[in-house]
């Protein structure tokens, strides 16, 4: 009888560490564009003499930073769930599915590497809602 494997090799978290580091660099990155976005108050001012221009701009202005925001917020919270991946890796507790207690495969937590459900049970839990 062979043993199903119950969580992934030092080996294995070294490599899903890697790839959760480089996506944590890169999300940390665009959240700082993002952030810098919202709190850049645009220097470049349109002093035109159409009123209705400025209103235009203004509006185009607020409606961006409104998207920023939301984007920075979607960052936020993606970032922090690299960072829980990685205090599981730590914990050694990475890539077992928290409905079923088996191993997530490998190709999924590549795609999503802060996964902690088995691809059927993400698919089961949308179906339900």
């Amino acid at each position: 009888m062979i043993m199903e494997k119950t969580r992934y090799s030092d080996e294995e978290l070294q490599e899903f560490k890697a790839i959760i580091l480089d996506k944590l660099e890169k999300a940390n990155r665009d959240y700082e564009l993002l952030k810098s976005n919202i709190m850049n108050t645009d220097g470049n001012d349109v002093t035109d003499t159409s009123p209705t221009f400025k209103v235009l701009e203004e509006g185009a202005n607020t409606l961006s930073k409104e998207e920023a925001g939301r984007l920075a917020q979607r960052q936020m919270k993606f970032i922090q769930h690299l960072q829980a991946a990685l205090i599981r890796i730590e914990n050694k507790t990475y890539g077992i599915c928290r409905e079923t207690g088996k191993l997530i495969p490998k190709e999924r937590l590549r795609a999503v590497p802060h996964a902690t459900l088995s691809i059927d049970v993400k698919n089961n839990d949308n179906r339900r809602k």
